[in-house]
């Protein structure tokens, strides 16, 4: 373990921390099994400034991770197995931390100062490394710089310790306990796309992963990222994201009211259409609205540095749990690059790692080349997807949207096929759902019917 003087070096003077205050908190661990559970939710080893009292701490945690008692003399042994007993002070000093105390009830009073004073050193190392990423890069690599910056920010703000590498074991043991946890009801699902077929297959949009709904222009790729923000934002909610490269709000909004009202979108645009019942709806459904957590950002020529920094606020902010991006192909690096295929494959990169980030579900909509229209079927395929092979790549699930009666109006109207052409943690399927183009929005067809084909 890094000495104190060794870790000062980052620092010009001697960093924010409080020697009594890590006594005070391992003198109440020592004194109190029920001051070790409290204090090790707050508090993690590297909280603790002086490396005596990390390895101290260390040694409490793994005798209680056994579920064996905690003392002096027990810890003392512990330490004295590690051959570490004489570096932290020998058995007296274990025994001065104790007397330290009066008492282990303030045990997580004093957790919380150092959990403070290591904020306060990590905001300082933050600093220092944002500082020196901003003198060695090169002038193209500012956009980049800023990103990274903001990242560390957003880590230090959601508490979070970033750690690089797992043994096997503790990966097995995490994922055991959330199967655990799943059978006992006590995990909740994914977010909820609102149809039964796809939710009952992926156990809703799981954080961490990019979406990619795909289809050619006018099949409905943009209705469908805006039904499963619909799903979580108004009727579960959990708080959503559209960002419309293509629509403004006011489109949007009347997609989202006509879908929800069952007004035809039609009408929306013709003041007479409007009758006294259809303005009572209307008013009802506008003050419903009022506290849902759907958010909706039109601003023209978006970047992904923009784009990543308002999921980054939201998420801190509402809780965020669902991002729609409509659509791939209209986004801006605002830097020059060798070919456009090249950013868009940037873009799906940069979108996973945000959504593997902020730990919510990434939905791209994307558009799909001429592909299909060259094929009898007209059924789109994995290999459309326009401009790169890397979405097809980064992306844990890709839908692709398509409707026969698009192309002839005898062939199955008013269905859609949305085909689930990849499902990285699961099978692929081809779900029919309705397509109600009036009232724009897709829904689920009763349980009972057999596809027309």
């Amino acid at each position: 373990m890094a000495e104190g003087n060794e870790r000062d070096a980052m620092f010009d003077r001697v960093p924010p921390h409080d020697d009594d205050a890590e006594m005070a908190v391992l003198g109440g661990m020592l004194m109190s099994k029920d001051a070790v559970g409290e204090v090790s939710q707050m508090i993690d080893v590297t909280d603790f400034y002086q490396p005596k009292h990390q390895t101290i701490y260390e040694a409490v945690i793994d005798l209680f991770a056994a579920s064996q008692p905690v003392d002096v003399v027990l810890v003392a042994n512990e330490l004295l197995k590690a051959g570490n007993l004489e570096k932290v002070g020998g058995a007296d000093y274990l025994h001065s931390l104790v007397a330290s105390v009066p008492t282990a009830a303030n045990a997580t009073y004093y957790a919380e100062i150092v959990h403070q004073r290591a904020i306060l050193r990590n905001v300082i190392a933050a600093g220092t490394k944002i500082a020196q990423l901003g003198y060695s890069a090169e002038g193209s690599q500012a956009e980049d710089v800023v990103n990274l910056a903001q990242s560390e920010i957003y880590e230090m703000s959601m508490g979070k310790v970033r750690q690089d590498y797992v043994s096997i074991g503790n990966a097995v043991h995490d994922t055991l306990d959330q199967l655990d946890k799943m059978q006992n009801g006590e995990i909740p699902k994914g977010v909820p796309t609102g149809f039964r077929d796809i939710d009952d297959l992926t156990q809703g949009l799981q954080p961490g992963q990019m979406v990619v709904v795909a289809g050619r222009p006018a099949m409905g790729k943009s209705t469908l990222g805006v039904d499963f923000a619909r799903s979580a934002a108004l009727h579960h909610n959990m708080a959503a994201v559209i960002f419309s490269l293509e629509m403004n709000k006011v489109e949007l909004a009347k997609r989202i009211i006509s879908a929800e009202t069952n007004i035809p979108l039609g009408a929306l645009g013709r003041a007479e259409e409007i009758t006294p019942e259809r303005w009572n709806t209307l008013n009802t459904f506008w003050s419903k609205m009022q506290e849902a957590p759907l958010f909706i950002d039109d601003s023209p020529n978006m970047s992904l540095m923009e784009i990543r920094a308002k999921c980054r606020r939201l998420k801190q902010t509402n809780d965020l749990k669902l991002v729609v991006i409509d659509y791939l192909q209209l986004m801006t690096s605002g830097k020059q690059v060798e070919s456009r295929q090249q950013e868009v494959s940037e873009f799906s990169r940069a979108l996973k790692l945000l959504a593997k980030e902020i730990e919510v579900p990434v939905i791209a909509l994307s558009q799909l080349n001429r592909g299909p229209e060259m094929r009898n079927d007209k059924l789109p395929q994995l290999s459309d997807l326009r401009e790169s092979g890397s979405i097809e790549q980064d992306a844990d699930v890709v839908f692709l949207v398509h409707r026969p009666d698009y192309y002839n109006h005898e062939d199955r109207p008013g269905e859609a096929d949305v085909i689930m052409a990849k499902h990285r943690n699961g099978p692929t399927e081809t779900f029919h759902l309705a397509f109600l183009g009036a009232t724009s929005k897709f829904k689920d067809m009763p349980q009972d019917y057999n596809q027309g084909v």
